[in-house]
């Protein structure tokens, strides 16, 4: 098995561009020295300029500014009063950027996440942005952190090529982002064709 991180090149791109191609990569965590492994099924991009739903629209605030660090940073917030969402930061450093990842395929450590979640179903460990940070055990401690080093990064497609071979193309759907109230008519959130593990 051969796991190599994202190169800080993959995140230094159009955020639409970094959306569609984190499809089929795989978040890995060894938070609480369990090793937590999911392939990346569903995204959100969060622009700068004509997208009132995001974070960077009003600039920098003690809440967002990871949003606005060097492309390939992790962006964790705290939302509702209740959970956390991860985002991954893209563009140049200072624009304001990222993508949230909405949902992951369970790959590697299934049991702690199920222990973590309080859940049994595989379909319900990481079908949504509160339940992968949970069943991940992302915090806002990890906002800021590089996304290319332990004990949170971002593999390639090809670093479980054991288990699901080559992924170089993946059919990747394109429609309108969920549970916002702003900008919902763009249409910035992507998929994998076919996957059950989207959220709901």
């Amino acid at each position: 098995m051969k796991c190599r991180p994202l190169p800080r090149e993959f995140f230094e791109r159009p955020t639409t561009a970094v959306a569609r191609a984190l499809i089929g990569t795989f978040l890995e965590s060894t938070l609480g020295g369990r090793r937590c492994v999911g392939r990346v099924v569903e995204t959100e991009a969060y622009l700068s300029r004509g997208d009132e739903a995001s974070h960077s629209r009003s600039g920098p605030t003690a809440r967002n500014r990871s949003m606005f660090l060097a492309a390939g940073h992790a962006y964790v917030y705290f939302t509702y009063g209740m959970h956390h969402c991860f985002n991954v930061v893209t563009g140049p450093e200072g624009v304001g950027e990222a993508v949230l990842v909405r949902a992951l395929e369970p790959v590697l450590g299934a049991d702690v996440m199920r222990a973590r979640r309080g859940r049994d179903a595989e379909r319900d460990l990481c079908s949504g942005p509160a339940k992968l940070v949970q069943a991940l055990a992302i915090e806002r401690a990890h906002d800021g952190h590089s996304l290319a080093s332990r004990p949170l990064r971002l593999l390639t497609r090809d670093s479980f090529a054991e288990s699901f071979g080559a992924q170089r193309r993946l059919a990747v759907d394109a429609g309108a982002r969920i549970g916002i109230r702003r900008s919902t008519e763009l249409p910035l959130r992507f998929c994998l064709r076919g996957s059950r593990f989207v959220s709901r």
